[in-house]
């Protein structure tokens, strides 16, 4: 088995939560393969507002430890088994984010874009609002934990 937050050389899913930067390039070379037309992928940044909040400085984020990646890695077997998705990245970090870092990755890649498109979004909806991780938004004069799921409950 591999270290955290490393992946398997010929595994089909990467599923990591880490304090480091996230290395976009590598997940989208993760998820290509030869059968691959189609690649997606999404980046979740950090950014400098929130509902009825500006001049969000940064987020903090925690997760529920030995939990988190199993609930993510369930997603993202729901995903594959309702699209044709070849392989599927979902990275995750976490403590102390600045606006404009990188605090999470969803790539996924299938033989066509509709389905690299759907199972992406699957997996980061889905992650937002069932996997174990929690928010802390700072600003100055104060800082807030938010729950995402209800915080884009209406979107």
């Amino acid at each position: 088995m591999a270290p955290p937050g490393q992946r398997e050389p010929q595994a089909a899913e990467w599923i990591a939560v880490v304090a480091a930067s996230l290395d976009v390039a590598a997940a989208a070379d993760f998820v290509a393969t030869p059968a691959s037309g189609a690649s997606v992928v999404f980046l979740g940044t950090v950014r400098d507002h929130a509902p009825g909040k500006e001049g969000v400085t940064h987020l903090e984020y925690e997760v529920y430890e030995g939990v988190v990646e199993p609930k993510i890695a369930a997603i993202v077997a729901e995903a594959r088994e309702r699209w044709p998705l070849h392989k599927v990245a979902a990275l995750h970090r976490v403590g102390n984010l600045a606006v404009g870092e990188i605090s999470v990755v969803v790539a996924a890649s299938s033989s066509h874009r509709a389905d690299a498109f759907a199972g992406a979004r699957y997996v980061i909806d889905e992650l937002k609002k069932r996997a174990p991780i929690w928010k802390k938004e700072h600003w100055p004069g104060g800082a807030e934990w938010v729950r995402e799921d209800l915080e884009h409950a209406a979107e």
